[in-house]
């Protein structure tokens, strides 16, 4: 290997990477699982487990130095790697819900009046209210702005002449895994996650 079977000595050329990009781990088929810390990176080459890897150079990581040749091992962290092993070899198929996933579902758009706005502008707002029977859900919950949600109210859209800009829709895991990481992910990783889009998703443009 190329590094310490440890973290202890390894140090970070900050100078070529992004400090905080996140890394796409894949399993062995080439299906999206999870999005892992550079360290987390490292320690998979350090077991062994990666089996192959894709994209830029996100990180170059900094081991020790060889006795023999004088020369410090270096290890070169690719945005999208593969990996052996049991640990979470498939993907999930429950996106959690959260604010910051379904307002970039939704593009930062209010589903009811169509304008974009900033995040603290927007709201979860639940087209069944739940006090009305409504779940807090994927299919349930869509971005609306302030004003839209507090009009809105605790009301059906229909019952005051509101309309969706678009159905909501529970995120596939690739989709979903695009959501979470949207602010940091590179081009690589947004292009490979695509492939495992639905073919009519809303998200291609992402």
């Amino acid at each position: 290997m190329l590094l310490s079977k440890t973290m202890n000595s390894c140090m970070v050329d900050h100078s070529s990477a992004n400090t905080n990009a996140k890394i796409l781990r894949l399993n062995t088929a080439g299906f999206p699982i999870e999005w892992v810390t550079w360290q987390d990176a490292v320690c998979l080459h350090a077991r062994d487990l990666v089996v192959w890897t894709l994209g830029a150079v996100v990180r170059e990581v900094k081991g020790g130095w060889c006795r023999l040749s004088g020369k410090q091992s270096k290890l070169a962290l690719s945005a999208i790697l593969a990996c052996g092993g049991s640990r979470l070899a498939k993907p999930k198929n429950n996106p959690k819900l959260s604010n910051f996933a379904l307002f970039a579902r939704d593009k930062h758009r209010c589903m009811y009046c169509g304008h974009k706005h900033e995040h603290t502008m927007l709201t979860r707002d639940h087209i069944l209210p739940m006090s009305r029977g409504g779940s807090d859900d994927w299919e349930n919950v869509v971005a609306a702005c302030r004003r839209c949600n507090q009009f809105k109210s605790n009301r059906r859209p229909e019952e005051v002449g509101m309309q969706l800009v678009a159905a909501p829709f529970t995120p596939s895991h690739a989709e979903f895994l695009a959501l979470i990481n949207h602010l940091g992910i590179s081009e690589d990783q947004i292009d490979f996650l695509k492939t495992r889009f639905p073919r009519n998703s809303r998200l291609h443009d992402i």
